[in-house]
């Protein structure tokens, strides 16, 4: 693989002549005459640069961001005490000033020529982007070949979003000491981009060239401030929700060619940023996780994916903790969260009882009824079920006209209840289940309209939906926060 060097790869990215250095000279580390001394020299001369990191700040697509970008050329970009200081500073000095910040390693880990005292430094590091983070700022990364070691186990996997290089080499023990001490090769294969992609370990992977647009897309969401308001947009009239019954909506949201989550964010939404997986090696299509703006309103997206749930992939823990992660993303960058809801249920299985899939529902719930940030769901289709109710409780929830809420498939409870499924009709009118009776019953505060059926007209719809959450994410963003969140805590009561 052809390496570039830390200058190169950061003009790559930001802004023609915005670059700015942060760096100041690195405190001595190495006796004078010393080995460690004439390798140091060495690596000075070879690599063009007096440490194994570069900083400073610069503009990305005309927004001023903070960088910290790897050296390998000099002593493979292995982290000393004096390349700690030097990304500490940075980290703070962005902390400091309020700006995102993009870290780019490539690195062998820690510095062996200084042992120990190096390898604690990454404890240090690591406190330093945890404030950056507390503080509500950016952190992004952009993993590059190679990233092995202490440096992957501590401030390169500590992203809010995180892409890779292709074809790098990404892992915690290098290969060579790996075959060093077990005397045989690494599994090939494993310690790689695309398979830590596929993994949910990282979020992309992304060509140097690409990676200005996809990181400046990702901070328009991310950088972004409390949306303005966005007038009411008229609703088509004659759309009453009771003038369907509860099995004809339920027939409907079955339909294969019905818009989801992804036809939404497609016609609906700009600046979308997809994430994968849970950042901790898990993935689960069924359960979408991106960044977008709807209108000028940006925020965290956390959807079921019907196709994917349709197509072998039923929803299980891990999506559930996939979606904690996106609920996790907006406490922490006090971005709005956008939960959709259109599911079928969750995947009945050993495995998933075995992998706490109970316990993921529960613990969805307790996020979304505490989170401070402003919450919106869309129940978009089908809502059957736990893995329904654990993305439902909201400040505010929207209904598809054809959407429904059940505390299982219709046909369950049929069979719960009269020992059949043919009676599944009955059942979902005896359990007021559809669009009309969730907003009679609170539930559901608004109706979101269907001319007369989302499949017919699947980009009207989503256009239409991306109105409406753009407006409601905006009035959200108004109200006063103790207000609603007192609001939010009341609005399952039932009026009681």
């Amino acid at each position: 693989m052809t390496r570039i060097g830390a200058r190169e790869l950061i003009d790559r990215i930001l802004d023609a002549g915005s670059r700015t250095s942060w760096d100041a000279p690195p405190r001595p580390v190495a006796a004078p005459g010393s080995a460690y001394a004439a390798e140091l020299a060495a690596a000075r001369e070879r690599s063009g640069c007096d440490e194994a990191v570069i900083t400073g700040e610069g503009l990305l697509r005309g927004r001023r961001v903070a960088f910290v970008v790897s050296e390998f050329g000099f002593l493979a970009g292995s982290i000393g005490r004096a390349t700690a200081d030097r990304i500490v500073a940075a980290v703070e000095r962005a902390t400091a000033e309020g700006l995102p910040l993009l870290a780019a390693p490539s690195s062998g880990g820690t510095r062996m020529q200084e042992g120990t005292a190096a390898f604690v430094q990454m404890a240090r590091i690591t406190a330093a982007v945890m404030r950056h983070r507390a503080a509500g700022l950016p952190y992004t990364v952009y993993l590059r070949h190679p990233t092995t070691g202490g440096v992957l186990a501590s401030w390169g996997s500590l992203g809010h979003v995180t892409a890779a290089e292709p074809g790098a080499l990404i892992g915690f023990l290098g290969p060579r000491v790996y075959e060093a001490l077990h005397g045989e090769p690494f599994p090939p294969g494993v310690q790689v981009a695309e398979n830590l992609a596929a993994k949910g370990l990282v979020d992309a992977v992304v060509g140097i060239d690409d990676l200005p647009e996809v990181a400046a897309r990702a901070l328009a969401v991310l950088c972004a401030g409390d949306p303005p308001a966005v007038p009411p947009a008229p609703e088509p009239s004659g759309d009453v929700p009771g003038e369907v019954s509860a099995w004809e909506s339920i027939e409907r949201s079955r339909r294969p060619d019905r818009p989801g989550v992804r036809d939404l964010l497609r016609y609906g939404a700009r600046d979308v940023t997809v994430l994968s997986g849970t950042g901790e090696g898990e993935a689960e299509p069924g359960l979408l996780l991106a960044l977008a703006r709807f209108g000028e309103a940006a925020c965290v997206v956390v959807g079921q994916d019907r196709l994917s749930q349709r197509t072998g992939h039923p929803l299980g823990p891990a999506g559930l903790r996939v979606a904690r992660r996106g609920m996790r993303l907006s406490r922490e960058l006090g971005l709005p969260l956008l939960t959709v809801v259109d599911t079928p249920g969750a995947v009945l299985s050993a495995e998933a009882e075995e992998r706490g899939l109970a316990g993921e529902i529960a613990r969805c719930l307790a996020e979304l009824t505490t989170l401070a940030v402003p919450t919106l769901c869309v129940l978009l289709g089908e809502g059957t079920g736990g893995a329904a109710l654990a993305l439902l409780p909201a400040d505010r929830v929207l209904c598809a006209r054809h959407g429904w809420l059940s505390p299982l498939p219709p046909e369950g409870a049929s069979a719960i209840v009269h020992r059949t499924t043919e009676r599944a009709a009955e059942m979902a009118r005896a359990q007021g289940v559809r669009s009309a009776d969730l907003l009679a019953a609170g539930i559901a505060d608004r109706l979101l309209p269907e001319c007369p059926d989302a499949a017919e007209e699947p980009q009207e719809f989503c256009a239409r939906a991306a109105v409406m959450i753009a407006e409601e994410l905006a009035a959200l963003a108004a109200a006063d926060p103790a207000v609603r969140m007192a609001a939010r805590g009341r609005r399952f009561d039932g009026g009681a």
